[in-house]
């Protein structure tokens, strides 16, 4: 120890260390005063203390930026599909129906009516399946598919409305099927379906494109399968049993088959119900359609749908892109229960196969205008 330390009446304790301000060693170590009580204690250097300020002062700034560009992205990336689908529903065709639609008049439920078209338009002949799209005579658009659907708080149902339904044209007053109805145009088929007591509020139309790419967007559909089945005039064939999933082509053909068969005890047997089977068929198809599309949560999915039915999709002038997003979203969770129309199959005097509403048929339809 020099004269200068003994001069202060202090000692060190430990190595010979350089004493600093505030009575600690450069290394940390405690100084002791001359009645040998410590003066300071440090556990660790100070230029560790030092970093360890500095390093805080870091690190703050970097936590507010991971923050910022977190809260960016959840604003930005929502905003941005939902931009993206407001375009491409903007750019779907609109039809104006409006002097068809039916008013409101206090109903609790809507409906939407929702139409298949059998329009070749878009099918190229390298397709699967193709010849049961392109082979026939065809001109113009053919209603192939006509469905009602009923959305109310109380619960949403799907019925399908036979398009070999004998009725009444309101274009021209003459008996014809109301498939046949739609030559006049979208809005005198929403006539027809209206004259039958089922208000509507809505119009939908798809094509066979459309349809297509709209399944094989979804992932598929499964059906249940308790047999075998095949239609050689639609281009449906089915080897499995039990839930199958059905791609695009496939789907259409199955919802489409008039020629329905099932593989039964070794031998293929025609579904003796005709159309009446085939509307059931299409109930149970837009049922899981609708489940599967209403299930969507992916927001790129779900606002990329507009944009994967291209110009085969087709809507009433009424129906805007918040109205279409609200209706996906209050379906959600919610499973339309299929219901069918009753009919009675009957010949015309000109010897045509037609169907007209049967007994309990006035039910369903008021449950429609509910």
């Amino acid at each position: 120890m020099n004269d200068g330390d003994r001069s202060k009446g202090r000692r060190v304790i430990g190595r010979s260390d350089r004493p600093v301000a505030g009575g600690t060693t450069s290394t940390g170590r405690r100084v002791l005063g001359r009645s040998g009580g410590p003066v300071a204690v440090d556990s660790a250097p100070v230029t560790g203390g030092a970093s360890t300020k500095t390093s805080g002062r870091r690190r703050r700034p970097r936590l507010r930026t991971v923050a910022l560009v977190i809260g960016v992205v959840a604003v930005v990336v929502p905003t941005a599909s939902f931009a993206v689908g407001w375009w491409r529903w903007t750019a779907l065709r609109t039809v104006d129906v409006s002097s068809a639609l039916s008013g409101r008049d206090g109903r609790a439920g809507t409906n939407y009516l929702i139409v298949g078209t059998d329009s070749r338009e878009g099918v190229e002949a390298s397709d699967p399946n193709a010849a049961a799209f392109l082979s026939g005579e065809v001109s113009g658009a053919r209603t192939d598919t006509i469905l009602v659907l009923h959305v109310e708080d109380a619960g949403s149902t799907i019925t399908s409305v036979p398009r070999d339904l004998w009725v009444t044209d309101p274009a021209t007053g003459q008996k014809g099927r109301i498939n046949s109805t739609f030559a006049k145009g979208p809005a005198n088929l929403v006539r027809a379906v209206t004259d039958l007591g089922i208000p509507v509020d809505h119009y939908l139309q798809i094509d066979f494109v459309s349809f297509g790419k709209l399944v094989d967007t979804l992932g598929g559909i499964t059906i249940e399968f308790a047999h075998p089945a095949r239609d050689i005039h639609s281009g449906l064939g089915v080897d499995a049993v039990g839930p199958v999933r059905l791609d695009g082509v496939q789907a259409l053909a199955y919802v489409r088959s008039r020629y329905y068969e099932e593989g039964i005890a070794g031998a293929w047997r025609m579904d003796p119900t005709a159309d009446i089977g085939r509307t059931i068929r299409q109930r149970a198809f837009a049922d899981a359609l609708l489940r599967k599309a209403t299930s969507v949560r992916n927001p790129f999915v779900l606002f990329g749908l507009p944009g994967a039915l291209g110009a085969g999709l087709v809507h009433d002038s009424s129906l805007g892109y918040l109205d279409a997003v609200g209706f996906a979203w209050s379906m959600r969770d919610v499973d339309p229960e299929p219901v069918a129309l009753p009919v009675v199959p009957r010949r015309t005097a000109g010897g045509a196969d037609v169907l007209d509403l049967g007994p309990g048929a006035q039910v369903v339809i008021a449950a429609l205008a509910a």
